[in-house]
Order: structure tokens, then sequence, then C-alpha cells
């Protein structure tokens, strides 16, 4: 049996003979047929390598960056006129744009530095130009609208926490924006902040704080240090305008309490003076040996309305002590006398009543002109350079603070 992989031929000639025998020869492979239809992969290998051996003998030169700028200026010349004139005005405006703003920054930082030199700031203010563009401004020497805002304006005690200010119809004093002397203001209008956190700050020495209370009152809280103690001080500021530029404020009600045992009450008053409280009174009515110091010394029984032989008898009798104390007017009168005259003769009163005799001394410098000034909200506005004037328009009471309104012509700033 032949193999299949053998293909048997017959050698041929023009005469065939039918005696001739067949010659067995090669056979083909068909996947060998096959690979010579398909591109031989180790040719196109060094075929690839000799392209890239021809290309590394070729010398290096270094790129044209021309060619792509000539393309470009190509392809803008290639523009249409019109819109070569639209782009040529847009760049020349961009330019003019960044012009404008620059001249405006030098001026606004020029005016803050001769503000703070002229008004004698510790920090120089900010300065807003307002309008577009500055430049057209410059060359007419009139500017819109000028906002200016100062922090921290000292103000007699006190320092205003923000003086804000427009001023419209400004004459500039100067060749340029690079040359500017000054400025005449026609009208501004502005307002004074008096922060309650700056007043807590700046006169928290004595544990003080303030706040609103309507459209004109302030409220003052806290503490106060006497002779060794914190007494707890009260007292309502009245605020209103003094002329036409200051801020006055009337300090009333003022009072200073020792415990819940007494109070004291600075001023010449009849009520003023150092009272014991409605609790304390009724502690000295309750307890026998304080009702018994109180009744001892003849000035003051007398005051309190209670005969000699009533005195005699209470200081003798519990029982007799008991009937003068509880009468219905007795806590009320006590609590209308005046210790500090009554104690100067007898100083160990108030030592048996649970007050310290020290509190005499200190309470007695304590008047009220001093308590006042340790409470005033009062100030006053600096005095602006020129001719011209500024005059608070209006004050009242917010809940940040103390806040006035004021408006001002013919200002003059600089040369």
């Amino acid at each position: 049996m032949r193999s299949p992989h053998r293909i048997a031929t017959y050698e041929s000639s023009e005469e065939t003979s039918p005696h001739r025998p067949y010659v067995e020869t090669t056979p083909r492979n068909p996947y060998e047929e096959l690979a010579a239809l398909a591109p031989h992969p180790l040719e196109d290998f060094l075929q690839d390598d000799t392209e890239g051996a021809a290309e590394a003998e070729t010398p290096w030169q270094p790129p044209n960056h021309r060619r792509g700028s000539r393309r470009r200026r190509n392809r803008f010349a290639g523009l249409p006129p019109a819109a070569k004139v639209l782009v040529t005005l847009a760049v020349a405006a961009a330019f003019l744009v960044l012009a404008d703003r620059w001249a405006l920054l030098y001026a606004e930082h020029e005016a803050a530095d001769k503000l703070k030199d002229q008004l004698g700031l510790s920090a120089a203010p900010e300065v807003d130009i307002e309008g577009f563009p500055f430049l057209t401004q410059v060359f007419d020497q009139r500017l819109d609208e000028v906002k200016v805002t100062v922090p921290d304006v000292a103000a007699d005690r006190v320092s205003l926490a923000k003086v804000s200010a427009t001023a419209t119809d400004v004459t500039m004093k100067g060749d340029g924006p690079t040359s500017l002397n000054g400025a005449v203001i026609g009208q501004m209008r502005g307002e004074v902040l008096l922060s309650f956190d700056d007043l807590n700050r700046e006169l928290g020495a004595s544990q003080v704080t303030f706040n609103g209370h309507g459209r004109d009152q302030v409220h003052a809280r806290g503490t106060l240090p006497v002779a060794g103690h914190d007494l707890t001080v009260r007292a309502d500021a009245r605020i209103e305008r003094n002329g036409d530029r200051g801020v006055a404020t009337d300090i009333g009600r003022m009072r200073l309490g020792i415990g819940d045992m007494a109070s004291y009450r600075p001023g010449p008053r009849a009520s003023d003076g150092l009272h014991l409280s409605r609790e304390g009174a009724r502690r000295v009515a309750e307890e026998s040996a304080k009702a018994k110091a109180l009744l001892s010394v003849p000035a003051i029984a007398k005051r309190l309305g209670v005969p000699d032989d009533a005195v005699r008898e209470a200081l003798r009798s519990d029982a007799r002590l008991n009937e003068v104390t509880g009468s219905p007017r007795f806590v009320d009168d006590v609590t209308r006398l005046n210790l500090i005259d009554v104690a100067m003769g007898h100083p160990v009163l108030l030592k048996k009543l649970g007050l310290d005799p020290a509190l005499l001394q200190g309470l007695s410098e304590l008047t009220r002109p001093v308590l006042v000034d340790r409470l005033t909200l009062a100030f006053e506005l600096p005095k602006l350079p020129g001719d011209g004037s500024v005059r608070l328009s209006d004050v009242k009471v917010e809940k940040d603070g103390i806040r006035a309104e004021l408006e001002g012509t013919g200002l003059a700033f600089g040369r």
C-alpha cells in the first residue's frame, strides 16, 4: 500500500508507450505552498533594519522653528481684512485697559499714603476710586466717586473701629496720575462706628462690658475692684450728639453692689451713698446681734424713729427687740440709712453688720466724677485739614456699637 503523501507521476513524451513504467518523484508539501504566499517576516525585519541604518547615517540638523512661524504668519495673512482690524483693535484695547488699571492702582496707593501722613494715622487707609476708565477722569482733573475706609482712628479715650466715607465731585491737583499733589472734595458722606467689642477691650480694666439698649441707651455691666473687693457695677449711659463733631454720654443710675448685703450709689442726693439692700436689712431685723448693734447707735435709732425707752428695752429683752424690728416699717427705714455718714463716727458698726470697714475709704474716693470718667463713651471726631467742614448728622445705638453719620463739604487734602 502506498503512502498518501507520495504522488505517483508518469513520465510522458510525445510518444507514449503503454508499457512504459511510472516514475515516483519527491512529494510536494502543501504548507510550504501556503507559506510562500505570505510576506517573509525575516525579510521585513532586515529591510526595516536597513532603513534605520540609512536614517542613522543621515547627519542631525537642528529643528527649523521659522517654518512654523512662517506658517502662522501665513495663517494670519490669510485672514480677511475686517478680521485683521478686529484682532488689532482687541489687542490695543487690552493694552489700554492694562494701562488704565495700572494708573488707577498707582493713584489709589499714592492717595492712601498722603492721607496717612496728613491725618497722622497708624496705618494707610483703603482708597477705592470708582468709575471707568480712570485716565479720562485724570485728564478732566475730576473724579466721579472715591470711597475711603480708615480703621482704628484714635478719638480721645477710645478708638473708632471704622470710619468710612464716600466723596463725590472730587477735583484733582496735579499733572497726571503719577504726580498727584492733592484733591478737593466737593461733597462727602460717611459713618463712624464705635464698636462695643473695642469698648470692652479698651475700657476693660474694670471688667465692664457695654451693650446697646434702644436707640440711645447703653448698659454697662461688670465688676470694679475697690479696697480688695470686686464690686458689681451697673450703670446706664444715654448717647447724644455734642455739637457738630462730638458724641456725649450722660451716665445715670450708677450703682456698686457689695454682694447682696449693701449697695453704693455715688452722688450728692439723699438716695446716694452706702445703703443696706432689702436682703441686708431683713438679715439685720432677723439677727439679734446685728439689730442690737444698729440700735446701740443713738443717731441711727433716732433716724429710724425708735423712742429711747423702746431702744433701752430692746437692748435688754429679745422679745421687745423682736417687736421693734418686726414692725412693718423697720426694714424699709433701714434700707434708707446712709451708712457712710453714720459709720464715719462708728467704724465698728460696719464690721458688726458684716461689711469690711476698709470699703469706707475706697468708696469715699470713688466719687461720681471718677466713676463717670471710667464709664464715659464720649468722643470727638479728629479735626480734618483744609477750610472745609465735617459734622455729625445723626447718632444712634445699634447692636454692634454706636454709629454716627457724618457729612462734609469743601475738604482739601494735600497741597
